[in-house]
This record gives structure tokens, C-alpha cells and sequence, in this order.
């Protein structure tokens, strides 16, 4: 039976949202958005909270997408087109304020750009679980990436492993391989404070001059020249590194002679775009997402979410935060609550 949407739940305010726009290079604005119509299996999202992905949205923000890559790094519900002015964003977390009858006042995650409102097929939702803050569920698009990245390395219990990068997703794949039993897990980065968040989240640190060698697996995820060599360095004899780092348009120098041939190592891609193959027989988008949801159920990870900026805010602040010396981890954009 087709639930209708809620008719005393519909907005008495008008049908339009802010949402939050890249308009040249290192610069944004707030512009009004029409919503559509919603249909019977449709949701009114009211957002609470949306991630900024320093890494990706640095490269929107600078105009550096490829035209190669125009139409493959499209996010969903995404409006315009690269290199600008575009809607962009993946990780909004809200309320439903109208819809099919059973998701009214869920909390949901969405693949959706930086928008205080927005409308979506309730497919299109993951529900977030009543005891999952809502801030810290802005990280479930990372954690599907590690978790996809995991699987295409085929991580196993006891592995030594190396993860090059400290960034959002370096620490959240580390995290994920330092759950396996016996594995002995080790972050790099440039950065002495990221010791501290290991610590934390229960795996070891090292400096890239005190790297580990002769690891089972690497994961490298600095998106930096000296960070994938780094990451060869630290390969055993026949190891995988796995590559997760987005370079945009810049051309990076990989340093495949010597001890990589001779040690036969290999160097794969992970992206999720697409479900790992090892799974994709099993497993859609859904039942992954929903997994790394599951998976945020950890206080330690609200150490990733570092920086705070009202959304209204965000034109002014986000030049800094998305700039070439922008520090810290994942940036959340807080929206006011209705009144």
C-alpha cells in the first residue's frame, strides 16, 4: 500500500532551502534552492548536520576536477557543473519532517550536498540508529570508503599493516585494521599530533623517517608524492599497497624502479564507487552503507571531527578551512534548529 506523505507535516514555510554553493575558485556562497515536489515515497529532510570532505571538496573548491573526471565525480543530487558554480557535498545528516508515515522523525544520513533542507527518496536514506549521535554520523561516507578499501586489500587477522596518512580516512582504516585480531597497525604522517588520536583509537604511530618496513599491506592516503613513496618503502616482499589518495588534475611521481620490481610488489586502486568485487556478488549499496553506519558505534571516533562552522557561516570560513594550509580533520557545518 503507497503511504501518502503526511499532509500535517508538510512546511508551512515556503518550498524552498539554502544550500550552500562553489562559485569559483576559492570561493562559495549561500544561494536559495527550489525543493520539488516530494511524492509518496519521498522525505522532507530538515538537516541537522553536514562533513566537509577536506580532501574532495578542496579539490571542487580550487577548480582542480579533471574534465576527465566531470561526470564521474558527480555527487548525488548534485546541481551545476564542474569546475563551477556547482552544489556539492555528500555527507548530511537531518531530520524528516514529512514523508511515508514510518520515517517521519527518523534521523537519516544522505548523500547530499550542504543544504538546510532538502527532498529525497527515502531508498536514497540511511537510517541512523537512535544510540549514533547524529554529529558523528557525517563520518558514515569515510567509513564506507575504509570499509570498501578493506576489502579490496583483503586485510586478514595477525597482518602487519601500514596505513600512510592521517587524514580522516587514513585513521579511519587504520582503526578498522587494528579491530582484526593480532594485527599489529601502525599510522604515518608528517603531522607529530596524529600519535596522540592513534593512541587513542588503539593502534601505533610512527614519523615517515621511523616507518615500518617489510609490512603485509600499506594503505596510502596522504595524496602526496613523498607519502606513496613512503608507502612502497614500507612493503614486504610481494605486498599490497593499496592506493586511496584523489589527485585531481595534479600529476603525481611514483617511484616504481628498484626494490618495487625486484620485490614484486603490487599497487592497486580502492575507490567506492563502486562495491569491492570480493563482495559485489552479496552486497549493494545499501547493506554497505548501512554497515558503516553500524560502525561508527565508537565514542573514540568524535576525535575525527574537528573543526565547527554554522552554516551560515560557511562562505566566510571555509576559504580558510579548505585552503593550502588548512589543518585538522573532518569539518562539520552545524544548522540552526526550527524555531
Amino acid at each position: 500500500m503507497v503511504q501518502e506523505l503526511k499532509p500535517a507535516l508538510r512546511p508551512s514555510a515556503s518550498s524552498t532551502a539554502m544550500a550552500l554553493w562553489y562559485v569559483a575558485a576559492r570561493e562559495c556562497a549561500l544561494n536559495e534552492a527550489e525543493l520539488p515536489e516530494p511524492g509518496p515515497q519521498d522525505c522532507l529532510v530538515r538537516t541537522l548536520w553536514s562533513g566537509i570532505s577536506r580532501g574532495t571538496e578542496r579539490l571542487v573548491f580550487e577548480g582542480r576536477v579533471p574534465v576527465s573526471e566531470h561526470e564521474r565525480m558527480r555527487a548525488p543530487f548534485q546541481q551545476g557543473a564542474f569546475p563551477f558554480p556547482v552544489k556539492y557535498g555528500y555527507c548530511a545528516v537531518g531530520t524528516v519532517e514529512a514523508g511515508p508515515s514510518d520515517m517521519i522523525g527518523r534521523t537519516v544520513f544522505c548523500l547530499h550536498p550542504h543544504q538546510d533542507r532538502f527532498v529525497a527518496p527515502r531508498d536514497r536514506l540511511t537510517l541512523v540508529p537512535d544510540a549514533l549521535p547524529p554529529r558523528r554520523a557525517v563520518l558514515a561516507a569515510n567509513m564506507e570508503t575504509a570499509l570498501n578499501a578493506h576489502w579490496d586489500a583483503g586485510s586478514g587477522p595477525a597482518d602487519r599493516i601500514v596505513v600512510v596518512g592521517g587524514g580522516v580516512l587514513g585513521l579511519l582504516v587504520a582503526w578498522l585494521a587494528a579491530r582484526l585480531p593480532g594485527a599489529e597497525v601502525t599510522l604515518v604522517d608528517v603531522e607529530p599530533s596524529r600519535a596522540d588520536i592513534a593512541a587513542a583509537l588503539g593502534f601505533g604511530f610512527a614519523l615517515p623517517e621511523n616507518a615500518p618496513t617489510e609490512a603485509d599491506l600499506v594503505f596510502h592516503a596522504s595524496a602526496t608524492a613523498a607519502g606513496l613513496a613512503a608507502a612502497i618503502a614500507a612493503a614486504g616482499a610481494e605486498a599490497k599497497i593499496v592506493e586511496l589518495s584523489w589527485y585531481g588534475d595534479g600529476a603525481i611521481a611514483a617511484p616504481l624502479g628498484g626494490a618495487f620490481h625486484a620485490r614484486r610488489l603490487q599497487l592497486i586502486s580502492s575507490q567506492v564507487g563502486q562495491v569491492a568485487p570480493s563482495r559485489r556478488p552479496r552486497w549493494d549499496y545499501a547493506r554497505r552503507s548501512a554497515a558503516a553506519m553500524a560502525l561508527l558505534a565508537d565514542d573514540r571516533l568524535d576525535r575525527l571531527i574537528s573543526d565547527e562552522i554554522a552554516f551560515e557561516d560557511a562562505p566566510s570560513r571555509l576559504p580558510a578551512l579548505l585552503g593550502s594550509g588548512g589543518a585538522g580533520l573532518t569539518a562539520v557545518l552545524r544548522y540552526k534548529s526550527p524555531a
